[in-house]
């Protein structure tokens, strides 16, 4: 049975590793004994797996994934996750907060997430497995005078190893249009600023263009509205917090910045097509 609190779960950082870094592999034979990750929650830590043997289920955001062996994936903190039912699976893992994460790579996994498993060639694999060992080595050196900084440079390496891949799976920069360079620029600030700003208009601004033209970029790149982009985003929080915590709706409406809790129970309604309630009561275990 799925566990509710009053709000989302967060393990922290200092919780679970009592470090900024974490690195390590691990056999694991059933879910019972990695029981937490059962339950959903968000990490204020970027996390990374590497799937060596076995496969893993995975729930991100009420996306279902099978990461298979070959494979890694990357969660960012804002992602809500929880583990399946597995049976003996081998994979490493690199857990890293924003304090020891390069600032470069901070905002490229930013713009990268969300992602989904990426399955990986034999040799990129090999590549990566090789990066995780020597981090787990210099994790073990602890009588080292630059210990901190040689752990904190390799698992910035490893990070830049697993994020270029991703990377690799979308077009460059400098080959992308104006009109996809300023959607991506707005989907940025969307993600920064949700919970405070709902209107297309502010979004321009902060962009120093028209409104009109904003909403060209964004449709003609992704083939929605400015506004539909904010009210998904909006109800994609909504769905977060009516899933996994005992929030009421008005509590929800507050802590997402609507005054007018009616108003966001119709906004709500008219994204999913049903009430928050009967979200929640659908989705009750």
């Amino acid at each position: 049975m799925r566990k509710k609190s009053k709000s989302i779960p967060l393990n922290t950082m200092a919780q679970r590793f009592g470090a900024g870094i974490a690195v390590g592999k691990a056999t694991i034979k059933d879910l019972h004994t990695f029981e937490e990750a059962e339950q959903s929650h968000r990490d204020d830590y970027h996390l990374f797996f590497l799937q060596e043997k076995g496969s893993t289920p995975i729930e991100i955001d009420f996306q279902k994934y099978k990461i298979k062996p070959s494979s890694v994936i990357y969660i960012h903190p804002n992602q809500i996750h929880r583990v399946g039912e597995f049976q003996n699976i081998t994979l490493s893992f690199l857990a890293i907060n924003n304090e020891s994460l390069a600032p470069e790579y901070h905002k490229l996994l930013g713009d990268i997430a969300p992602v989904k498993p990426l399955l990986l060639k034999k040799e990129t694999f090999a590549l990566i497995s090789e990066a995780v060992s020597l981090c787990i080595k210099l994790s073990e050196r602890k009588h080292e005078k630059l210990y901190h900084s040689l752990l904190k440079d390799s698992c910035n390496t490893l990070v830049a190893l697993i994020a270029s891949q991703y990377l690799s799976q979308s077009r460059a920069v400098e080959s992308l249009s104006r009109f996809e360079i300023i959607a991506k620029s707005f989907k940025a600030s969307l993600e920064q600023n949700f919970v405070t700003i709902k209107k297309p208009a502010a979004y321009a601004s902060m962009l120093n263009i028209s409104i009109p033209y904003l909403n060209e970029c964004v449709r003609n790149t992704t083939g929605q509205s400015v506004s539909h982009h904010i009210q998904q985003r909006v109800v994609l929080e909504a769905k977060r917090l009516l899933y996994h915590s005992t929030k009421t709706v008005k509590e929800i409406a507050d802590e997402l910045g609507y005054d007018d809790y009616p108003y966001f129970s119709r906004l709500f309604a008219k994204v999913t097509k049903m009430s928050p309630l009967t979200f929640r009561s659908k989705n009750l275990d």
